[in-house]
């Protein structure tokens, strides 16, 4: 299995607009975010793209990723899902529209803010396209066969909103957590990879502390684990030093081998 990070910044990206600290203004590529998001390849050909974030057309651009069989969501803010419609460069080449997996409700409030794409009864123009999906709620803790890939949605609390965290064989992807509650660690325990959202060094009310991830990763387990969905609090270099062995800062195309 592959995992390619095709994001790994905050809701504000890296470069942060209007900032002037030492982060925004450094040269080390690895400092550069853009919004979270990743692609999951199995050994069996299977290609997941997990959340759709604002830059989604020049990270797959950059990843060279041109066709996929799914999409998971985690959840429906802004920062996860404002790339969707990049995805028509994709659908257009497929029947029946490209399956998009996730919670319920994140699914439903897809459908209402984006009904052009899975609304069947709104058909494009002779000679124009437009991106095609199919929506498949997902249940917690009930695995889901996609192609070669088992996928267990696994439900975290994200503030006053709950998120869908995935397993996925031996990958557990976690993002936009605050904790991660013993019902759902039961699920992740057993990932040779984990990836685990971290925010700032200080506590934040709907996502892991730095401090808080490190502990979540010590409970779970795996033999790696690469933190994302980071700051510009965080230079990439200055963390990585700082991290206990077998965890370290992701970055923005980075592919793991899982």
């Amino acid at each position: 299995m592959k995992l390619t990070f095709l994001g790994t910044g905050t809701s504000f990206g890296v470069p942060q607009i209007g900032c002037r600290c030492a982060v925004c203004r450094s040269d080390d590529p690895r400092d550069r975010r853009t919004r979270t998001g990743a692609v999951v390849e199995t050994d069996g050909g299977t290609r997941l793209l997990i959340d759709t974030p604002p830059e989604l057309r020049l990270q797959l651009v950059a990843a060279g990723i041109s066709d996929l069989d799914a999409v998971l969501y985690t959840h429906d803010h802004a920062d996860h899902v404002h790339g969707l419609d990049d995805l028509r460069a994709i659908s257009v080449h497929r029947r029946g529209g490209l399956p998009f997996y996730g919670p319920p409700d994140t699914l439903a409030r897809l459908a209402r803010r984006f009904p052009y794409i899975f609304d069947d009864n709104m058909r494009p123009l002779p000679g124009t396209t437009k991106p095609e999906g199919r929506l498949h709620p997902l249940r917690e803790g009930v695995v889901e066969q996609i192609g070669d890939a088992r996928v267990t949605p696994v439900s975290i609390p994200h503030g006053e909103v709950k998120v869908y965290a995935y397993r996925i064989g031996p990958l557990a992807y976690v993002t936009d957590a605050k904790s991660v509650p013993e019902a759902a660690l039961k699920l992740l325990v057993g990932a040779r990879v984990l990836v685990l959202n971290a925010l700032f060094r200080t506590e934040h009310p709907t996502h892991l502390s730095i401090p808080e991830a490190i502990d979540t990763a010590g409970l779970v387990g795996a033999e790696r684990t690469y933190l994302t969905h980071l700051t510009h609090d965080n230079r990439h270099s200055d963390l990585a030093a700082s991290l206990p062995p077998g965890i370290m800062p992701a970055f923005d195309g980075l592919v793991v081998d899982v």
